[in-house]
């Protein structure tokens, strides 16, 4: 059964849904409680489950001595199912009850995240830049496209990966390996490490990262997209390592951001977005750490926002482009039309043509949303407001 499973994994990525389905559904023939096939079935965001399949997995949590990985992967699974049939009480009651499983296997402290936002507030100023100025690695090639997840990220990249010019690689690991590297298991040391980086260690580590991307490199584009959206965090190392690199912030309203989080179960990493509190602590701390590096670095970050790009794509993508120093192409407008291997959650939604109704569809789920309201505080009201657009406070 599992080998059907991964084998659906890799048709999914290459576009070829219908085969994927197909693989799904063979492996739930075999193996009808596997949660994890019924939450790929799922999470293609296009397939529409059956009074059947909504029993099958029913019946599946019912099932004595069912593994805790298959009983969340059944909610969030029965979650979409119920979600697409317009029960919205009954799914988030699935949501809530999957995430909380999955909270308890994870050691995320939300706290260790707001102190890191705050000791990079601190230390990461104007002057502290401007005495680093022209130094690290000066190749312009990676585009950072940061964030949170399902915040619109998979569709600015494939935007961008559509033009001639542009290389969409993947979610690459090795800014972070690099924060690991230098920082080792002591909490604050990573950054007590990059105030103390030498120029000529700046630019070895620049170059150490572009060798590193390079195997993902294959058609010999000049430039390319790094999608890892956690590198929001890691903006300081990137500026003093890589300064010519450009970087897209790709950010949706918090509450269809962050419900939109807390309904994906993701194969690994993204701990936050299993607690609604957690989501919006998260949010929280993210905004403050970009409009701080608005602040300080003005210019150097663009923003994309979802709603925006929704509403005006030509406008936004010929904005887009021209941040990052590339002329308009109208392939970027058919980005859907892109057969380019995908592998987030989003790998369906990027080839179609841009859809509106998406946007607001967390307001279904609006009644029980009280803890991601209260846990984002200002994130939530300052919105698309100027002090946010511009970084001031």
């Amino acid at each position: 059964a599992k080998v059907w499973m991964s084998y659906g994994h890799a048709l999914k990525t290459v576009g070829r849904q219908a085969d994927a389905i197909a693989a799904y559904r063979r492996c739930l023939e075999l193996t009808p409680s596997l949660g994890e096939a019924w939450w790929s079935l799922a999470n293609l965001k296009t397939v529409q489950f059956s009074d059947a399949d909504v029993a099958a997995m029913r019946a599946g949590l019912a099932r004595g001595g069912l593994a805790e990985e298959d009983r969340f992967h059944l909610d969030f699974a029965l979650g979409k199912a119920l979600e697409d049939a317009g029960d919205y009480a009954a799914s988030f009651g699935h949501y809530a009850a999957g995430n909380a499983l999955r909270r308890q296997t994870l050691a995320y402290d939300p706290d260790a995240t707001s102190a890191h936002v705050a000791a990079s507030r601190a230390l990461l100023t104007a002057p502290f830049f401007a005495a680093r100025t022209g130094e690290g690695d000066p190749a312009p090639d990676p585009i950072f496209v940061v964030g949170l997840p399902r915040s619109g990220s998979t569709l600015v990249e494939q935007i961008l990966a559509s033009h001639s010019r542009v290389e969409g690689t993947q979610e690459l690991p090795d800014i972070i390996a690099l924060t690991r590297r230098l920082g080792g298991r002591t909490r604050g040391a990573y950054l007590q490490a990059l105030a103390g980086l030498t120029a000529g260690e700046r630019a070895a580590l620049g170059a150490e990262y572009l060798e590193r991307a390079g195997v993902h490199r294959k058609l010999g584009r000049p430039l390319f997209i790094d999608k890892m959206p956690n590198n929001f965090a890691h903006l300081g190392l990137i500026r003093l390592i890589l300064p010519n690199a450009k970087v897209i912030d790709a950010r949706r309203h918090p509450l269809g951001c962050g419900f939109s989080g807390f309904k994906q179960h993701f194969a690994r990493g993204q701990g936050f977005t299993y607690s609604l509190t957690d989501i919006g602590r998260y949010y929280a701390d993210y905004v403050a750490l970009m409009a701080h590096f608005d602040a300080v670095l003005p210019g150097w970050v663009h923003r994309v926002y979802y709603e925006r790009m929704v509403a005006d794509p030509e406008a936004e993508v010929r904005a887009l482009l021209d941040h990052c120093g590339l002329a308009f192409e109208p392939a970027c407008l058919t980005f859907y039309e892109n057969d380019r291997a995908v592998r987030t959650a989003s790998s369906e939604q990027v080839r179609t043509p841009i859809f509106t109704d998406a946007a607001d569809h967390w307001r279904n789920y609006e009644p029980w949303l009280d803890p991601l309201k209260a846990s984002l505080g200002d994130a939530l009201s300052a919105y698309l407001q100027p002090s946010l657009v511009t970084g001031t406070t």
